[in-house]
């Protein structure tokens, strides 16, 4: 079981890309491909061969943050997500961790492994913390637009997510809106309401953004354009916080013993809010496992990010998915029925 890695992908490559998988390798002793530039990649290793578990395929060409996604994929058949991916549809590898441009691994993704049979569009699955443990979110950033139906889709795959990958014996899955009556709001929610709430999996209704830090559902549904805004402005604030505290604690001589007291409880606080233990999210709904970590991911983060990896594999997310929804979801004019329930 070998994992492809874009070392080329994020702000921060091919450095922390490679430093990550070193950390992944050694840790869970995970057999790696690392894809880019191979000069790059061996100058970043430096002494720390692990030839037993490292791979490198050379791989020329980037996709640079600011090139449109679906255009790039195409032109630059040599990129390191294009190949990345490509190894994965082959069977040399058997999953992807990227922390490259989010469109460009979409497209990969789309155009080299396919859709799941059944699923409209893919989206993508941040995991947010909450005073209750944690909350899946989806879609963060895939679909800005969707549909009623993509929405009913999303559900589903966020369910058995939680269920079967994280563990949640009955993931409780909410529809984010305006408000947490079933008339509230927008077209597109209004019209996804009774799609959910007849698709068979444990919908709660509506709920507001306060509810997915307040741990009151497992996993919230949304477009990718409201996800991604609820995820940066989470992101900023739990950053705004703890910078807020610890400019208030050096004030004083008293807070600031105080804060040797404290310091282990901010450790922990900081550690529960950080992206980066959370690692990569999967690009749910399509037929191979594809993790996507975030732009700015450090070596712990992608480390991290080849855990999800790994532990997607193991627990058998993409057979999962495949299993509940090929078959059994038919359109039906603007909507969609299910011809079964989720098991």
């Amino acid at each position: 079981m070998k994992i492809a890695v874009d070392a080329m992908g994020g702000d921060f490559a091919p450095g922390e890309i490679v430093k990550g998988a070193l950390l992944a390798a050694k840790e869970y002793n995970q057999a790696l491909i690392l894809v880019g530039d191979e000069e790059q990649i061996r100058a970043e290793m430096g002494s720390h061969s692990l030839d037993n578990l490292i791979s490198i395929v050379h791989a020329p060409e980037v996709i640079q943050m600011n090139e449109q996604p679906a255009v790039s994929v195409r032109r630059k058949k040599n990129s390191s997500i294009v190949m990345a991916t490509r190894l994965v549809k082959e069977g040399e590898a058997s999953a992807l961790v990227s922390a490259g441009s989010t469109g460009a691994a979409m497209a990969a993704a789309l155009l080299g492994l396919g859709r799941i049979q059944g699923i409209d569009r893919p989206a993508i699955a941040g995991i947010l913390p909450s005073v209750k443990g944690f909350t899946v979110l989806l879609d963060i950033g895939a679909n800005t637009d969707c549909k009623p139906h993509n929405l009913l889709q999303f559900g589903i795959m966020g369910y058995l997510y939680a269920k079967n990958i994280l563990g949640v014996e009955e993931p409780r899955v909410g529809l984010l809106s305006n408000g947490e009556e079933k008339t509230k709001g927008n077209e597109t929610t209004l019209a996804a309401f009774p799609l959910l709430a007849d698709a068979g999996i444990n919908f709660t209704g509506n709920v507001e953004g306060r509810d997915i830090f307040c741990g009151n559902v497992d996993v919230v549904v949304c477009d990718g354009f409201v996800g991604n805004i609820v995820l940066k402005a989470g992101e900023g604030l739990a950053m705004a916080l703890y910078k807020m505290m610890k400019e208030e604690i050096t004030k004083s001589w008293l807070a600031k013993m105080g804060m040797l007291m404290a310091e282990p409880a901010l450790r922990m606080f900081k550690m529960r809010v950080d992206y980066a233990e959370y690692g990569g999210a999967p690009l749910l709904g399509v037929d191979g496992i594809s993790i996507i970590c975030h732009g700015s991911s450090t070596s712990r983060a992608l480390k991290n990010g080849i855990r999800v990896a790994r532990q997607s594999l193991e627990r058998g997310l993409v057979r999962s998915i495949r299993e509940s929804i090929a078959g059994s979801v038919q359109r039906k004019g603007a909507g969609v029925n299910l011809a079964r329930r989720i098991d």
